[in-house]
């Protein structure tokens, strides 16, 4: 029934956007379909579109619903299959890759070389807006996914500064228990509990074993002591969330952080912009900071916007939003709101917040230490198969279907089969 329900929903929304797709050419503009859709988000996606505007394209809004994105691919999907591709579509990591190899995608070469692309974005998103030695896709910015976001009044009134080991965090998580404050704010949806465990898993495999076991997929380091410690201390986190986590999106997790119902939230840089477009300043209402024990390590998925070929050259209104979008005046004012930082290397922090100059030395450092990993969680460290199978087995454990060693024994096995 459940599945039946999905194919539903997403045919509905393949037939909305599909409708909008015809206003949208009949106007010269672009259409974006993206999953930006939470409050602080839509405020930065507006900084895009006012940009646009200012040069005369009109822009056709495609939101669909769903912090991960999958809802958004399972969208796209339908309209590339019914030759009705959109101008251009959010996409991370190795979705850019599949596309591409699918021909489907159209080259912006020349854009970019006109624009010098090639010096300014740093190599590891090359390696998902490149295919073939061709861009087939406009970076917004960089996301760091291994943050805990804390509301500042609750850590104090209880007498917490922000833990810096897991030993830290464990007794703060039971300070706020005990004085009945939710100490996790979580959304207990797939992507979701694959981010949380992303942080937790660096904190206990160290950069090494995190390459070995989510980008090399290597067997040994799947399944090796330090992972069947990261599910025990996922035990530990689904202890200190609350009973209404089931399907909660990750914007109303952020909120309960932001009003005082729980204590920490672990999300990527996204969250910021929730905080921001609620009024609150780092340092002062809310902290940022690296989960215990990964703060040297970064780990990263980028927001991109993929150009579909749209049966000939790039159109003018599609070179237009690529250049908006790599502009360096377009990406220090998207990435302020946003919460992440910047996809090109020559932007000032002049005009960012104090996390967002943490964010932004933290990937630098992150960079030239060869500390800086693609997500796991986020589709950047494998691919789509891959990816599931892990999401498969977090979420089961998560929900107390595996205990900490059978989870373990699970993922060597989901991996090696979607392979």
């Amino acid at each position: 029934m459940r599945s039946f329900v999905k194919t539903k929903t997403a045919i509905a929304l393949a037939l909305t956007v599909t409708a909008g797709a015809a206003q949208a050419d009949g106007h010269g503009g672009v259409e974006v379909l993206h999953w930006w859709t939470s409050g602080g988000e839509a405020a930065a996606l507006n900084v895009l579109k006012e940009d646009l505007e200012g040069q005369g394209i009109g822009w056709t809004d495609m939101p669909v619903a769903g912090g991960g994105g999958e809802q958004a691919m399972t969208v796209l999907r339908a309209r590339v299959t019914a030759g009705n591709a959109p101008t251009a579509v959010q996409g991370l990591g190795f979705d850019i890759i599949d596309w591409a190899k699918q021909g489907a995608l159209a080259n912006l070469n020349d854009v970019a070389a006109a624009e010098g692309w090639d010096a300014v974005v740093p190599a590891a998103l090359q390696q998902f807006a490149k295919v073939d030695g061709q861009w087939v896709s406009a970076p917004v910015n960089v996301h760091s996914t291994n943050w805990v976001w804390a509301n500042k009044a609750v850590l104090d009134a209880n007498g917490i500064a922000a833990p810096e080991t897991w030993d830290d965090f464990a007794a703060a998580l039971e300070k706020l228990a005990a004085a009945g404050v939710t100490p996790i704010a979580h959304g207990g949806q797939a992507w979701q509990d694959a981010t949380v465990f992303d942080a937790v898993a660096m904190s206990t495999l160290g950069p090494d074993g995190y390459k070995a076991a989510f980008i090399d997929l290597d067997a040994e380091a799947l399944g090796s002591d330090a992972m069947i410690e990261a599910f025990k201390r996922m035990d530990v986190i689904r202890a200190n969330v609350d009973d209404n986590f089931s399907g909660r999106d990750w914007n109303l997790a952020t909120a309960m952080v932001i009003n005082g119902e729980a204590g920490f939230q672990m999300m990527g840089d996204w969250a910021k912009g929730e905080f921001l477009n609620a009024g609150k300043v780092p340092g002062e209402d809310f902290l940022c900071f690296r989960f215990p024990g990964t703060q040297e390590q970064v780990t990263f998925n980028a927001d991109q916007f993929m150009m579909f070929d749209q049966g000939g050259a790039v159109s003018s209104q599609q070179a237009a939003l690529a250049s908006a979008i790599l502009s360096p005046s377009f990406q220090s004012a998207f990435n302020v709101v946003k919460g992440s930082v910047p996809a090109r290397t020559d932007v000032s922090n002049e005009a960012f917040d104090a996390c967002g100059k943490q964010g932004m030395a933290d990937l630098a450092a992150a960079a030239g230490s060869g500390n800086l990993f693609g997500s796991m969680a986020h589709g950047h460290a494998n691919d789509a198969a891959v990816k599931n199978a892990m999401y498969d087995v977090i979420t089961a454990h998560f929900n107390g279907e595996y205990d900490a060693e059978t989870a373990v024994m699970e993922l060597v096995d989901a991996v090696e089969i979607a392979q």
